[in-house]
């Protein structure tokens, strides 16, 4: 009796060590499940940065290759093709059984990050293209220095007639030059007269025959 009545107590306790083993999995089952949906909603919504934290939680908890998947769609998403290639090649290599049109499908996006990668050097390359050959912005002309102004200079006035003609123009002038003219015209005739005891006089007079 007592070997039979240890047998139940044995397995009562396996059980119940099985439950609590099993209760934490249903829950975390439940919340990755919770979580899913919440990340799957983001995604729709086109929060897709929202949705890839949720989704790398995921796969960190649980490593489902489903998750990497799910990873590369949201970086894909963001434009970010280094790292949706990365995604989608180590969700190749971890997901054994897909099938030829899932794995189509992946190659397909893998593909499309590559043009997008091509897409975005070429833009860059153009950038620096132009950058280069542009023209270099025309130079300002420099400003002219300064002109130091000193004090106005004084010119003084040249002396003017007072009633503002000029000198010959003035009777005085004219009057004086008369003046010496007619000085001039003297000086000769006296000049040039004749001075002979004849000249100019009653000539010899005899007074010897006079009564």
């Amino acid at each position: 009796m007592q070997a039979g009545a240890r047998v139940p107590r044995t397995l009562a306790i396996g059980l119940l060590v099985a439950l609590l083993v099993a209760a934490p999995r249903a829950v975390a089952g439940e919340d990755d499940s919770a979580a899913d949906l919440k990340a799957r909603t983001y995604f729709v919504q086109g929060e897709f940065k929202q949705a890839l934290e949720i989704y790398t939680r995921l796969y960190v908890e649980t490593m489902h290759p489903t998750y990497l998947r799910n990873i590369g769609r949201c970086q894909q998403n963001l434009g970010e093709p280094d790292k949706a290639i990365a995604s989608f090649r180590e969700y190749l290599r971890k997901a054994k059984d897909l099938s030829a049109d899932q794995r189509a499908e992946i190659d397909g996006y893998i593909a499309e990050m590559e043009q997008l990668k091509r897409s975005k050097a070429s833009g860059a390359t153009a950038s620096s293209a132009a950058a280069t050959s542009a023209p270099p912005p025309e130079a300002r002309p420099a400003e002219p220095a300064p002109v130091l102004v000193g004090p106005p200079t004084v010119t003084a006035p040249r002396a003017e007639p007072a009633d503002g003609g000029p000198f010959y123009t003035r009777a005085w002038f004219w009057v004086g030059a008369a003046v010496v003219v007619a000085g001039a015209v003297t000086a000769i005739v006296l000049v040039s007269a004749d001075r002979s005891p004849t000249h100019g006089g009653l000539g010899v007079v005899d007074f010897r025959n006079n009564p």
